[in-house]
């Protein structure tokens, strides 16, 4: 179960450091970033990142605690959404850029849920990779 410590008279709570637990501070003070949005048949993904590419936060509908179908519907994508924003709301984080990718059916719900937990949205791109020739196709069925 590990170790225990005993507090002494005169030990502060700053003095008192576990080992292998981080202190989640945000030492980076961020104004503009990006949002990617992937949103797929059976999930939705959101992270927000700054200018740069460095990741601030992300969450997905899975980490969430939604299971099977339901992580794919809109309501799941918006609640994403909106616990990625209060992951980084110590950052300072105003204006982002939406980038999105996919075409599962939390798409809109997802850009909706960023805007309603106060973020301020700039632009919008969608870089859904679209096939513009498709698979080689099968070869003849000899009978």
């Amino acid at each position: 179960m590990g170790k225990k410590r005993v507090v002494q008279k005169g030990d502060t709570a700053s003095s008192l450091r576990l080992s292998g637990v981080k202190e989640t501070s945000s030492k980076k003070k961020v104004s503009r970033g990006t949002a990617y949005i992937q949103s797929t048949y059976n999930n939705t993904l959101v992270s927000l990142a700054d200018l740069s590419g460095n990741t601030l936060a992300w969450s997905s509908a899975g980490s969430l605690g939604f299971k099977g179908a339901k992580k794919a519907t809109p309501y799941a994508a918006t609640m994403v959404s909106k616990t990625v924003v209060e992951k980084v709301r110590k950052t300072g984080l105003e204006d982002i850029k939406v980038i999105i990718k996919g075409v599962g059916s939390g798409r809109e719900a997802a850009i909706r849920g960023l805007a309603a937990a106060g973020l301020n949205i700039v632009s919008i791109k969608d870089l859904t990779p679209v096939p513009h020739n498709g698979t080689r196709a099968r070869k003849p069925r000899r009978v």
